[in-house]
């Protein structure tokens, strides 16, 4: 797992003994960690701090425009992007090209 679940309520401001959304955040907690995977073909832990903020941009754009849930947002998707790119060829075989 990249992020748990209270990092992500401190990072969204939600207090950690605020249950109601946990079913929701833990979706959305799979679901990035498994775009992530499918976009780079890596896996990652919470080690890598990119990797965890990747995730944390991820959700926080999807519990805030929650009707739009699988999309990102304008005003994060080229940071996504970046981010996406940087982790797809600066960790695993292709990390060559990072240096």
């Amino acid at each position: 797992m990249i992020v748990s679940i209270d990092e992500v309520k401190e990072f969204l401001k939600i207090e950690k003994n605020n249950t109601d959304e946990d079913l929701l955040i833990e979706t959305l907690i799979n679901s990035a960690e498994e775009y992530l995977k499918n976009a780079t073909g890596n896996t990652f832990d919470s080690a890598n701090n990119l990797a965890k903020l990747f995730c944390m941009l991820l959700i926080s754009d999807w519990y805030e425009n929650r009707e739009f849930i699988g999309k990102t947002s304008e005003k994060v998707r080229d940071t996504i992007n970046s981010m996406v790119t940087q982790l797809k060829y600066c960790y695993g075989v292709d990390s060559l090209w990072c240096f």
